[in-house]
């Protein structure tokens, strides 16, 4: 069943053309990543798709019927509204009778909320409830009466995407959800959205991500769209076949052109009884051979100052606010080409770390040692802090007018904005005009052009395109000097980084020998374990003298389900390998796509509830 359908849709900025004639559907269950470079219109065709804009030619029609939900990347809220007053804004009566629920518990209105229970009950809202009280307690939302004017960017976010899973619409348009989510939240999110039967188009730099939601992805590029059914290795395997297929196409077009071009160069009377079909065909060869892909690539390429031996050192640092410990006698020496990651909950001083180590924080005890050599560049999450009114080129002369590269090569402002494929259209353009993906590229410029030896790079893949973020992974891996990276793109970390500093609170900071995919299965495994223990430490002592009761052992007709249950989750477990190996080969029509994914949520609710059956049954006869 068809969902959406886009047709013919073209769009300008400027006078750039951002894409053109776009003729896309989306059918039921389908999930979609939407990937492009920086500047390509991602965002814009977002927002046209969420009826935030018009497109300037073209439509976007949904089925009739269809509850939409836009998350977009800076959601617009209502500033006098509580938080709770927003989460709630909705059309839903199950919604609107909960919120009401709420508001009568937090203002301990006894009398409605007998009421109020009573119409619960008769919608049958108790579930729901629950559903929305996980969301929230996920989301970290808490503070229900705060003001939205009161909220940080971050916290906008959540509140706005709190909104849009209690709704639980039929379609939803998600524009980079996994930024200002920590790890915890990225996961538990990850997991929703592939149990949800909501239909889905989005764009995310978060590769696991992308890969364990989207069973289709759509290229953007060269003003048009390529799908790719099946996941994000697929795409990238796919993805170099078609440009390689194209050049190849392109070159043909090109030598079959330098013939064409010597008759049509002919004097008219040499030609004038020729077919005039040879004619259009020239011109349709001429269109061909210049219609190669636009796509360049950075090299990244960039000259590092000489690192000494004595880098950064530590030395029994420590640092609180009040009452809130951040550094407890911290001792630690950096060492060149060290990688380091740096994951933890919010508010357990992984900022107030990296100003404390880099000057711009003194410690309250302790002493920071750092070598004469270093030099530190720091890529902050926030961003740049510059007037937004300048021009792109001005940013980047005003920081230099000499640019060098690793090969000793120097370049100038606008030779360098071109290495960064800021082609010369955009040099003169104001900062506030960029996206955010292009901002954060010049913001990432700025830091690299001073040829720092020691990086800190602070969420640096919030907004960045996934080929930039390739491009930049391949830059760390070679780096020789240090490097410190703070982000919870787990693709990023497990890419870069050797070893994790682990937040803990109350200054307690674990360094752990591996990337974050190596934690997170050491953490399960710990969870797991301290579980056991605690389910052996819960079970009873029995006296002595008790006479041992016989434990009590499976019916036959337990046996029996028993049985049948792992006769179940082994056809079950098979046919979800299928199905997934189905849905990565990129072989299937749209309409077999759309039915392997809603069997596939089936069958993943299926087996939850068939193992937790099993592991009771097994409880007792263990």
């Amino acid at each position: 069943m068809n969902y959406l359908s886009v047709e013919d849709l073209t769009q300008h900025w400027g006078e750039i053309k951002l894409f053109d004639n776009l003729t896309f559907g989306i059918s039921e269950g389908q999930k979609v990543g939407l990937i492009a470079r920086n500047g390509e219109g991602k965002t814009t065709l977002l927002n046209i798709l969420g009826k935030v804009k018009p497109a300037e030619t073209g439509s976007v029609v949904y089925r009739k019927g269809i509850s939409l939900g836009y998350l977009s990347q800076d959601p617009v809220l209502n500033n006098d509204n509580t938080v709770i007053e927003e989460i709630f804004a909705s059309e839903n009566p199950q919604v609107i009778a909960i919120k009401a629920y709420e508001n009568a518990l937090a203002n301990e209105d006894h009398e409605a909320l007998g009421d109020l229970i009573e119409q619960l009950d008769k919608l049958g809202a108790w579930d729901f409830e629950a559903r929305i009280k996980q969301i929230l307690s996920q989301l970290k939302i808490t503070r229900f009466e705060q003001k939205i004017s009161q909220l940080s960017g971050g916290q906008k976010k959540r509140v706005a995407m709190a909104n849009i899973l209690i709704n639980e619409p039929d379609f939803l348009i998600l524009d980079e959800p996994t930024n200002h989510l920590d790890l915890e939240m990225i996961e538990w999110l990850e997991e929703y959205l592939k149990r949800s039967k909501a239909t889905l188009i989005m764009v995310t730099h978060d590769r696991y991500f992308l890969d364990r939601v989207c069973n289709e992805i759509l290229e953007m590029a060269d003003r048009t769209l390529y799908p790719y059914k099946g996941n994000y290795a697929y795409f990238l395997e796919k993805r170099e076949e078609r440009i390689a297929t194209t050049a190849q196409q392109v070159e043909k077009a090109k030598n079959l052109l330098k013939k064409e071009q010597d008759w049509m160069n002919r004097q008219p009377q040499a030609r004038g009884t020729k077919a005039k079909y040879r004619i259009d065909a020239f011109h349709d060869l001429k269109k061909k051979a210049n219609s190669g892909t636009t796509e360049k690539s950075i090299n990244l390429n960039i000259k590092s100052a000489r690192l000494g031996k004595k880098i950064i050192e530590c030395f029994d640092i420590n640092k609180s606010f009040d009452d809130l410990a951040i550094l407890k006698d911290f001792s630690y020496k950096f060492a060149q080409g060290e990688k380091l990651g740096i994951i933890g909950k919010n508010g357990t001083g992984k900022s107030t770390f990296l100003n404390t180590i880099t000057g711009a924080l003194p410690p309250d005890s302790g002493t920071i040692e750092t070598g004469e050599t270093v030099v530190v560049g720091y890529y902050h999450q926030n961003g740049m802090k510059i007037d937004e009114s300048k021009k792109v080129i001005d940013v980047i002369a005003e920081i230099s007018e000499n640019i060098t590269l690793g090969s000793g090569d120097s370049m100038g402002p606008a030779q360098f904005l071109r290495y960064f494929l800021f082609g010369n259209e955009m040099h003169h353009v104001q900062v506030d005009k960029l996206s955010g993906g292009e901002k954060k590229r010049l913001y990432l410029m700025t830091v690299l052009m001073k040829n720092p030896n020691f990086l800190i790079l602070d969420e640096p893949t919030n907004d960045l395109d996934i080929f930039t973020l390739n491009l930049l992974e391949e830059y760390l891996q070679a780096f020789k000097g240090c490097v410190i990276i703070v982000s919870h793109d787990r693709y990023f970390m497990d890419k870069i980084v050797d070893h994790l500093f682990v937040f803990e609170g109350q200054g307690e900071i674990k360094d752990f020998p591996g990337n974050y995919s190596i934690y997170h299965d050491f953490k399960v495994n710990e969870e797991k374990e301290k579980r056991k223990q605690e389910r052996a430490v819960k079970e009873p002592a029995k006296p002595k003298t008790e006479v041992k009761e016989k434990p009590r052992k499976l019916s036959f007709k337990e046996k029996k389900e028993m049985e049948e249950i792992e006769a179940n989750l082994e056809a079950l477990s098979a046919e979800k390998e299928e199905i997934e190996n189905g849905l990565n080969s990129g072989t299937l029509d749209n309409e077999t796509l759309t039915e392997k994914s809603k069997r596939l949520n089936e069958i993943m609710a299926e087996l939850d509830e068939k193992e937790m059956r099993w592991l009771e049954l097994s409880e007792i006869g263990s």
